[in-house]
């Protein structure tokens, strides 16, 4: 039978109807569904040009076979078929296209490795090779450095070395100076720093001016005559007991006294409170010590080449802060690349609390200022650094952790703002037409500061830590 269409009806199977349906028939409808739903992507995904370009790199070259004439039929009924004439055609076939000439042209050169991808995250890696766990044990020596000022009986001792009368009415009265400019351009303006950095302010103010010395070449004790180096010695018992690693051996030149003077250098922070002289490490070690005294926190962050300063976190402002004791600057973070025209490499901030990579806040032109990474991957950087941030942290209840991963979130937030910054600043330098000269106030504040240092030798001046001739950079 037949429907009005013409089409013609199943016959009914007898007692079907009265069958229930199996169980999980739904289940396995809806299986069977999406097995071809799935497949019907597939298919349309493997028809994309893309896809075809991915396909055309993997499929091996045997695949390909060369054109060949079909082989003869076989003789039937005693009929040979190759030797029948085949009867001319209608009309010429169109010439079926090669398989290779379906796919596009793609170059013989393998497809580029994922690791000379640019965009990839960089994962934490454990060191495994002898260079990179050299690099591992250097930084772990070096982040000990700022857990020494944590005692709180040498702290106290400190203070008493500070004029806090001193620092305190000169840090008040600059914070007033600072509330009534803020006050003077509106009333929403916030003061451009809080109490608590004027402190600091005051503090390196005077540990440059009256307190700590720089030394180049000791001066001779007994004639007070400029000595000449000699090399290195042997530390005696009692500069070892003081932690002085080395000493530097000196000869006075006056040749009616020829004497000798020893430099042991000191790296405890408290014995330097006592010989109150060094260079760029006892500077930083000695002023970084101090400002932890007086309730602030500190950063000591060491430079692959050859160099260290301090970084004190600002609860005004909510972000660490450059200080150079040694230069009397003050957030100046592009003294050494803009100011001095110095390429760094490495810039590691070391706490009591962690660790950080700052390379990104003291270097903002890559291409001109940076200096080679390859003491290590990245990979492993990173996962030295937060070895040691979870080493400092690991005795901390959870609500400082907590809070210190919050300021860990905000300051990568502030370095990613940084190089943005810096990105957009360099564009908009190249765009056509704009004839106006634009100038970095970071860049200018830093090469104000390089002038104003390089005035003050030529003059002379700078108090107690006047010194002839330049500044060694070593800091150990």
């Amino acid at each position: 039978m037949a429907d009005h269409n013409g089409v013609p009806r199943r016959k009914p199977v007898p007692g079907q109807a009265s069958q229930p349906l199996p169980e999980g028939w739904a289940r396995d409808l809806t299986h069977q569904f999406r097995r071809t739903l799935s497949t019907k992507r597939m298919n349309e995904l493997s028809s994309r040009p893309s896809a075809q370009r991915r396909l055309s790199s993997r499929i091996p070259t045997d695949y390909f076979v060369e054109d060949r004439q079909p082989p003869p039929l076989p003789p039937q009924h005693g009929f040979d078929a190759s030797t029948q004439t085949p009867a001319p055609p209608a009309r010429a076939a169109p010439p079926v296209p090669d398989a290779r000439s379906l796919l596009p042209q793609l170059p013989q050169a393998p497809p580029p490795a994922y690791s000379s991808l640019k965009n990839l995250p960089t994962l934490p890696t454990a060191p495994d090779d002898a260079k990179s766990l050299r690099f591992r044990s250097m930084l772990l020596s070096l982040s000990n450095t700022p857990c020494k000022w944590e005692n709180p009986g040498l702290l106290d001792e400190a203070l008493g070395a500070i004029p806090l009368q001193r620092i305190y009415e000169d840090a008040q009265e600059e914070s007033d100076l600072f509330i009534a400019e803020a006050a003077s351009m509106g009333s929403n303006i916030k003061p451009a720093w809080g109490y608590q950095d004027c402190v600091v302010r005051a503090l390196m103010k005077w540990f440059k001016r009256d307190f700590f010395e720089w030394v180049n070449n000791p001066l001779c004790s007994l004639c007070r005559t400029r000595t000449l180096a000699q090399g290195m010695a042997a530390p005696l018992p009692d500069e070892s007991a003081r932690g002085a690693n080395r000493v530097e051996l000196y000869q006075c030149a006056n040749q009616n006294c020829l004497s000798y003077e020893r430099f042991p250098r000191y790296n405890d922070a408290f014995v330097l409170l006592q010989t109150r002289k060094g260079r760029v490490g006892e500077w930083a070690n000695c002023f970084s010590m101090l400002c932890r005294a007086v309730g602030s926190r500190v950063r000591w962050v060491w430079n692959a080449e050859d160099h260290v300063w301090t970084e004190v976190y600002s609860v005004h402002r909510k972000r660490w802060v450059h200080v150079d004791c040694c230069e009397d600057q003050w957030d100046a973070p592009l003294l050494y690349t803009q100011g001095w025209g110095k390429k760094l490499s490495y810039c590691i901030a070391f706490s009591a609390d962690g660790c950080c990579d700052v390379t990104r806040r003291y270097v903002r032109n890559p291409a001109e200022y940076s200096a080679a990474r390859n003491r290590c991957s990245e990979g492993v950087l990173m996962h030295v650094i937060r070895e040691i941030t979870a080493l400092r942290r690991r005795d901390m209840d959870k609500k400082e952790k907590f809070r210190l991963n919050a300021d860990d979130m905000r300051e990568d937030a502030e370095l990613r703002k940084i190089i943005i910054e810096s990105l957009a600043f360099n564009i908009s330098r190249l765009m056509p037409g704009d004839t106006s000269t634009r100038s970095d106030p970071d860049a200018q504040k830093a090469a104000e500061a390089a002038e104003g240092r390089l005035s003050v030798r030529s003059r002379g001046e700078g108090g107690r830590n006047q010194h002839t001739g330049p500044r060694e950079p070593r800091q150990q």
